[in-house]
């Protein structure tokens, strides 16, 4: 029994859907431009990204994200520190909650990749598939 109490605890890895979806948004924040507010100082893009990318991984490694809703409301959400809601304000427009924000991309996400794979799968020609789908550029004979 208490072997079983000091054996490693191991660490799963979210679906490769999740992995995708949170690197998909981590990446979109990071070429924003947008500015974003955490514990009452504005940042840079660049800024908010590795800090997001360095609480999913602090939660990833203790088995805390399993689906990308996971990662917005864990690690983008709030500041674990003081509580205070992230927002996002871009282009100086109006400020948003940066968890809305983040939804609102990964449901635009979720609605275009279908129809891209679905576009991808349509075209005849390799030549206008490789111009569409850039995954098929490693392989035109796909």
């Amino acid at each position: 029994m208490l072997g079983l109490l000091l054996a490693p605890v191991s660490r799963a890895e979210p679906p490769t859907n999740v992995q995708i979806e949170v690197n998909f948004l981590l990446g979109y924040i990071d070429g924003s431009r947008c500015e974003f507010y955490r514990n009452g100082v504005w940042h840079e893009a660049k800024e908010a990204q590795v800090h997001l990318r360095d609480k999913y991984k602090y939660l990833l490694a203790r088995n805390l994200i399993n689906t990308t809703e996971d990662f917005i409301e864990r690690a983008a959400t709030e500041s674990s520190f003081s509580g205070q809601p992230y927002q996002v304000r871009c282009n100086g427009g109006e400020t948003v909650a940066s968890s809305r924000w983040l939804h609102d991309e990964l449901v635009r996400l979720r609605t275009l990749e279908p129809i891209r794979i679905f576009v991808c799968k349509a075209y005849s020609s390799v030549r206008e598939r490789n111009e569409i789908c850039p995954s098929n550029k490693r392989n035109p004979r796909s």
